[in-house]
């Protein structure tokens, strides 16, 4: 084989390569042998061995940061743990809520899990505005329980509420 003949090869295998790298990833495929609801099944199988009548929700996930942590993590409540008594008051929830509510500090907690973690990292980002509007959506998170600062100059989204994100991220464009 010449050289050409060579280097035409390895630009084609490379063209391949680059082609299924750029595709969409395949969705999640359930265990093999379960249906389409595999995690609603098993809810409701649990559900109805705790005698919960009015159902229940759970939300879980598996997750590897671009900064490659790892977070596994699953939360449910039956219904009525939600809708009475003192839990149907959700007004204590609105700042958590209010926190995620504009789009620089959704971005910084895109950044912060992407592997951004000081603020010389995230001031040095465009469209952030000035070091003051950082530190000002920062301490927004961090008082919403979004963000720690493990140290000085330094933030972390606590592991307990990467999941959580990513499904309220998941939620709002479904």
């Amino acid at each position: 084989m010449t050289l050409e003949e060579r280097v035409a090869e390895l630009e084609r295998r490379l063209a391949a390569l680059e082609e299924r790298a750029d595709a969409p990833a395949a969705p999640p495929q359930p265990p093999p042998g379960e249906g389409d609801f595999w995690a609603l099944d098993g809810l409701k199988a649990r559900l109805a061995a705790l005698g919960a009548e009015r159902g229940g929700v759970l939300y879980t996930g598996s997750v590897r940061s671009p900064s490659h942590e790892r977070y596994d993590w699953q939360y449910g409540l039956p219904t009525e743990a939600l809708l009475d008594g003192e839990a149907g008051d959700w007004s204590d929830v609105a700042d958590s809520f209010a926190a995620l509510g504009h789009p620089v500090r959704l971005r910084l907690l895109r950044e912060i899990l992407a592997g951004r973690r000081t603020v010389a990292e995230l001031t040095a980002l465009d469209g952030l505005g000035t070091t003051g509007q950082a530190y000002h959506h920062l301490r927004q998170l961090a008082a919403a329980g979004w963000l720690h600062s493990p140290g000085r100059g330094r933030y972390e989204v606590p592991a307990g509420r990467v999941v959580p994100l990513l499904v309220a991220v998941a939620i709002a464009r479904a």
